[in-house]
């Protein structure tokens, strides 16, 4: 299937969505280690974000991009884990003078936006879905590595419900070109700095419980991360830790980036389709995790959000 999308390119740019998490990291160095190893009639190169340091861990990454040269066009752009265009950032240049245009993608709010696309709004990961399209025997233990870290972050280390007996297949594979789980695990997933951990104890302590405690909402801002020395990068986890709390349907977590305007994480359990909900505001994502930005007060967020979420939850149908 690869061969089919990297036909009459000699020249290819990766990119994903601003703000890169594990799984879009993951599939885009899986994806370029193995167009390196595979293609020596190819050049490949990748353009994200900076992303957590964490993730440097992964070999390829010191090659990446954070900059677009001048005067640089590529026969093909292959957009992963990016619902839409905007979402691209910085690249979104290079995706615009392209020869042609290819997205992979697992975001149900995906509307296909590139000339051609393989969307699986049921797949774990992006990174499941280009181990899809990878010859098994062909696959290095560096592309083995990327893609276990961008499939293990995105299915919270394979404890939600979108990892499919598919995905542990998957998973299997990977492994068994020597990835080294426990320490990939640790290393990118758990492991916290101490400034990580003070300012998730500031969004726990400073959290409040409403809608008859079925949600739980938490923010920092601009002048509480510049306290702590952090990053919105630092903040990874912390909406998913919220969701955890016993009785909690959704969980919301903010982050100002700029006065009165705050980017929003959503996550759920099993009622509310979070994605709808940030679709609603100009966001979007998954079922159960989602996210969206929006101007106002901390407050004025939250009131916005509980008539979307208290709709659903008197909707007999759960829609």
């Amino acid at each position: 299937m690869l061969n089919k999308i990297l036909k009459d390119a000699k020249s290819i740019a990766i990119g994903g969505h601003v703000r890169p998490d594990g799984d879009c990291v993951g599939s885009c160095v899986g994806l370029y280690q193995y167009i390196k190893d595979n293609y020596n009639d190819k050049k490949a190169e990748i353009y994200l974000e900076k992303f957590p340091e964490s993730f440097k861990c992964l070999k390829g990454t010191s090659d990446i991009r954070h900059e677009i040269p001048a005067d640089v066009k590529y026969d093909l752009f292959i957009c992963l884990d990016c619902a839409d265009k905007e979402r691209l950032g910085f690249s979104g240049a290079l995706f615009e003078t392209a020869e042609r245009t290819y997205c992979i993608d697992h975001h149900i709010s995906n509307g296909g936006f590139a000339q051609e696309d393989y969307i699986v709004p049921d797949a774990s990961s992006t990174s499941e879905l280009v181990y899809n399209l990878l010859e098994d025997d062909k696959i290095s233990l560096d592309t083995a590595t990327a893609l276990y870290l961008g499939i293990a972050h995105d299915t919270g280390v394979f404890q939600y419900s979108c990892a499919s007996p598919s995905t542990f297949r998957a998973a299997a594979k990977l492994l068994e070109k020597g990835v080294d789980a426990p320490k990939l695990i640790q290393d990118t997933y758990y492991e916290k700095t101490y400034a990580q951990n003070q300012i998730l104890g500031r969004a726990l302590l400073e959290s409040i419980l409403f809608m008859d405690k079925a949600c739980i909402a938490s923010y920092v801002t601009k002048k509480t991360m510049d306290f702590y020395g952090v990053d919105v990068r630092d903040l990874e986890g912390i909406v998913s830790q919220l969701r955890v709390t016993k009785g909690v349907e959704v969980a919301i977590f903010m982050y100002e980036v700029d006065t009165n305007v705050y980017k929003v994480s959503l996550r759920s359990r099993e009622r509310i389709d979070v994605s709808k909900i940030a679709r609603y505001f100009g966001g979007g994502g998954h079922r159960k995790a989602a996210g969206l930005t929006m101007a106002g007060t901390y407050y004025d967020v939250i009131n916005n959000l509980s008539e979307q979420i208290e709709a659903q939850m008197q909707d007999p149908r759960g829609r």
